[in-house]
């Protein structure tokens, strides 16, 4: 039986002993689902700002005052704000850290994100790079927002992120490989150009074919087109055990010049049988470089890291219904099923 770690990553009954010690605070009040197994979803915030450039504060400047030096214009997320397709914007979150000794954070996009194409990234105050929360970290959150394929609707509380907190260096236990799966009636799916705005709240809200064209299996292959988006599956089931996260992370740009998932972050319980969704498979959100490239079925396209938690969660993955849960080939919970 496996144990639990005392360095690791904190599962959801810490992260909750954290909000209710003052350490996670917000402007409002936090949402019943907000806490995940192993994860808490951040929310925007009530203003953002269309900057004409990206930017990583560094170890001596605020996010604001950075944003001071590239903001084109403000936006009021709390009517609701469409943000464009090839912007870049910063986002204020609801949520603040003061982060204890030893405690250091993480954050990824959303599945639901990184499956429409929505390049999002955490910034903090005084941070050298993306998406890590230093230990300790005491200040405010924000979020860097480039839709790359489709123009997204947006407003104050909407989730666009997660993060995952982390006490000490956890050890990595395992990683493998993934292979893409090019058999099937259905290969994939590319995002359609110039398709209309996608309201990030709206389930179901959306017909898929407004959106994706889907593509054929072709002899096991399919030649990816510079700058186009992709929505594929991995070949092999993907199980994480309940003492255990994962993330999904990018293979060495040597064998192929594509990229692979957005969104990298598997739950304890994903795809297992203990959480009723074993022979769950991984959604790969792919896109192409500067060159075409031939894709073969089975192909290695990405790696998963594994890395231990302090404890058991008080529930896992699944447990009480997901959208991805027993995936398959699966679009983002904004589209109706395909039929």
């Amino acid at each position: 039986m496996k144990t639990a770690h005392s360095a690791g990553i904190l599962p959801s009954q810490s992260i909750q002993a954290l909000i209710d010690g003052g350490a996670v605070t917000s402007l409002t009040a936090f949402d019943p689902d907000q806490v995940q197994p192993a994860s808490l979803d951040l929310r925007l915030g009530e203003r953002a700002w269309r900057v004409r450039a990206s930017f990583l504060p560094g170890h001596a400047r605020r996010v604001t005052e950075r944003v001071a030096d590239v903001a084109m214009h403000q936006l009021d997320l709390t009517g609701g704000a469409v943000l464009e397709r090839g912007c870049v914007y910063i986002a204020e979150l609801q949520e603040r850290l003061k982060l204890p000794p030893g405690i250091a954070g993480r954050a990824n996009p959303k599945s639901s994100t990184g499956r429409v194409d929505v390049f999002v990234r955490l910034l903090t105050d005084r941070g050298r790079v993306f998406d890590d929360v230093a230990e300790a970290y005491d200040g405010p959150l924000y979020m860097e927002i480039a839709p790359q394929t489709f123009s997204i609707l947006v407003r104050t509380g909407t989730r666009l992120n997660q993060l995952r907190l982390k006490r000490g260096t956890p050890a990595l236990l395992s990683s493998r490989t993934v292979g893409v799966d090019l058999t099937g009636d259905l290969a994939g799916f590319r995002a359609r150009r110039h398709a209309g705005v996608i309201d990030i709240d709206h389930e179901d809200g959306h017909d898929p074919r407004d959106y994706w064209e889907p593509l054929e299996p072709r002899r096991g292959e399919l030649l990816l087109d510079p700058g186009e988006f992709y929505i594929l599956a991995s070949k092999e089931a993907v199980e994480i055990p309940s003492l255990e996260a994962a993330e999904m992370t990018p293979i060495d740009p040597s064998v192929g010049e594509f990229r692979v998932h957005y969104a990298g972050f598997f739950d304890p319980g994903f795809g297992t049988e203990e959480a009723q969704g074993q022979g769950s498979k991984g959604v790969l959100e792919v896109r192409s470089h500067e060159t075409p490239f031939l894709l073969e079925d089975g192909q290695t396209v990405a790696r998963l890291v594994y890395e231990p938690l302090t404890d058991r969660p008080t529930r896992l993955y699944g447990e009480d219904g997901s959208h991805y849960q027993r995936q398959g080939l699966k679009l983002s919970k904004h589209f109706r099923a395909w039929s």
